[in-house]
């Protein structure tokens, strides 16, 4: 008797979809929050699963930060939280208040930069089954790592400095004044989506 050879889907055999994964978080029948990442950008988006396929919700990504007046790198941690903090307020303006978390097919990485954006849709106000223990520090989360480095190198090596952080100088934000700049666009973020308490 001769063997058909059944062949995977596209998305399985690029190596770009975990199906038992994903259907994994489909069974929880709650939105999925989910986080993809590049070197320069974090996108975070809110999707439900119907018959037809998925339909996004709520999509954002470093640039819409970056749009609210953040000046800082779009892709480091800092900006990952503010990605998902925006998208979290967001999807509670659709009516959303829990999802779980879907971050494809990235190797968990404690501190991530994936799980700052979880610590951001976390502290808009969404609820996702998560543990403590994988999520970045407030200080790392606020840039404070990078003042640090920065007023370091400032003194020791004022050429490096110049270099590394030529993006921030040139956007007339000095790179040792980035956590008070987080705090900043955070509330803005809050005030502008309409979400303060009366």
């Amino acid at each position: 008797m001769k063997r058909t050879r059944i062949v995977p889907h596209r998305r399985r055999r690029e190596a770009k979809t975990d199906y038992r994964a994903r259907l994994k978080l489909l069974k929880s029948s709650r939105p999925r929050f989910i986080v993809r990442k590049s070197s320069n950008s974090i996108t975070c988006q809110v999707a439900s699963y119907g018959t037809a396929g998925d339909r996004i919700i709520v999509s954002v990504n470093s640039m819409h930060v970056k749009k609210s007046g953040w000046k800082g790198h779009t892709g480091n941690l800092p900006a990952a939280y503010l990605t998902g903090y925006l998208c979290g307020l967001n999807a509670k303006k659709s009516g959303i208040s829990e999802a779980v978390l879907d971050t494809g097919l990235y190797k968990s990485t404690k501190g991530s930069r994936l799980y700052a954006a979880l610590k951001g849709v976390l502290d808009a106000g969404i609820n996702i089954p998560h543990s403590v223990d994988v999520l970045p520090a407030d200080d790392r989360i606020s840039g404070k790592h990078i003042a640090v480095y920065a007023e370091k190198l400032k003194k020791e090596n004022p050429e490096k400095y110049g270099k590394i952080f030529s993006d921030y100088i040139k956007n007339k934000l000095p790179p040792e004044s980035l956590p008070a700049h987080f705090s900043s666009v955070k509330q803005k973020l809050f005030h502008v989506k309409g979400l303060l308490a009366k």
